[in-house]
């Protein structure tokens, strides 16, 4: 699995370079008797809308012939003459060793998952504001969420994409989409708009996933779920699982982070919420089976969480300034988010201490450390 892995981890890398001529690296791996002279044909006759299709394709026969194959095509990878066709290869961590038969080669707990790709990703946001019929109340404040999240994220070198007031069925339609960025013409049904110093049209060109996946839910909710504008429910279990990994997901492999601002429950901590205190009801994640994700939740189990009607919610205010004190320090988004625990943990909901808490929850399968570094200073 060393090789594989190492192109899985590349993959969204080698797809934007091996596609600005697919029939030169197919020609290639044929000459190299990678693949069969029947595979060959196959994938040089089928239909794909774009060129990263045919890629796609050839990047799963080869990882799906094994770790052996896989060695002996990122070996062609670093041959002059591909280097010479795709020069941007060399920007790519490629280089490999085999490990030893006695003493396999395995990846630690310290070691960071790579972010390379510019942009190093996308940054979802689903920002429910309105509620039909009234039922639910205007969720004040979460402009100043969206607007914190979108300058903290580009500053991060992510670009930042926001649709606005959507309900269950929208929203579950927007995951699906951005789990593969394949369709584009779904996208473009979407309202999306993107930050640039503010929110505004959706820019070109169209999206594509990078080395890391954020996805923010501003929302009200309950137990385990979120609620869509019209009141209908996702489980934050199905958020998580629309992204999990497979064969074709290019996100494979890649960290996935989840944020969600909403409530838990009903149950206040004790005392009088403030004047300008109001609380998103309901919300819950349950740990996800598959590997490379984290949810953080803005509070714990069947309690309420706080959203200040101008400056935003405690959650995610702090979030967006821990992560400019822990980026530009080095620190892992692990050790990021005990900050915002410890931050959010301190704030009172009440002019009586200790009667109105918010304690934030954080569950994860990431495999390695994430690191996110300053990458636009000026944001």
């Amino acid at each position: 699995m060393f090789h594989i892995n190492i192109i899985r981890r590349n993959k969204t890398a080698l797809l934007d370079i091996l596609s600005v001529d697919r029939r030169r690296i197919l020609q290639k791996v044929q000459e190299h008797n990678l693949i069969t002279n029947r595979e060959y044909r196959n994938l040089n006759g089928i239909y794909k809308e774009d060129e990263e299709g045919h890629i796609v394709e050839l990047l799963d026969k080869i990882m799906g012939k094994g770790d052996e194959t896989c060695q002996h095509f990122l070996d062609l990878l670093e041959t002059d003459d591909i280097k010479g066709t795709y020069p941007e290869l060399k920007s790519l961590q490629l280089r490999h060793t085999s490990p030893a038969v006695t003493a396999p080669v395995q990846e630690t707990c310290d070691e960071p998952y790579p972010v390379n790709t510019i942009p190093r990703g996308i940054c979802l946001i689903l920002n429910n504001i309105n509620f039909e019929n009234n039922e639910l109340k205007k969720r004040r404040g979460s402009e100043k969420d969206a607007e914190s999240l979108g300058e903290v994220f580009s500053w991060l070198g992510l670009r930042v994409l926001m649709c606005e007031d959507q309900t269950e069925t929208e929203m579950s339609h927007i995951l699906t989409c951005f789990s593969t960025l394949s369709d584009i013409s779904e996208l473009q049904k979407l309202s999306l708009k993107e930050w640039s110093n503010g929110f505004g049209d959706l820019q070109k060109p169209p999206p594509k996933h990078g080395d890391v996946f954020i996805c923010c839910i501003l929302s009200h909710g309950k137990k385990e779920v979120v609620f869509g504008t019209d009141k209908k429910t996702i489980p934050i279990k199905d958020v998580t699982r629309t992204f999990k990994s497979s064969n074709n997901s290019p996100l494979t492999g890649k960290p996935k982070i989840f944020l969600i601002q909403a409530c838990q429950g009903n149950d206040y901590q004790r005392g009088v919420v403030e004047k300008d205190l109001e609380t998103d009801e309901g919300s819950v994640g349950s740990v996800p089976e598959e590997a490379d994700v984290l949810v953080a939740i803005a509070t714990v189990e069947n309690c309420a969480s706080f959203r200040n009607t101008a400056k935003g919610s405690w959650f995610i205010q702090s979030l967006c300034q821990q992560l400019r004190e822990g980026c530009s320090r080095g620190d892992d988004i692990h050790s990021i988010l005990q900050c915002v625990n410890s931050d959010v943990s301190q704030k009172e909901g009440s002019n009586l201490p200790g009667l109105i808490k918010q304690m934030p929850e954080i569950r994860y399968t990431l495999r390695k450390k994430l690191l996110l570094s300053p990458f636009n200073t000026e944001a």
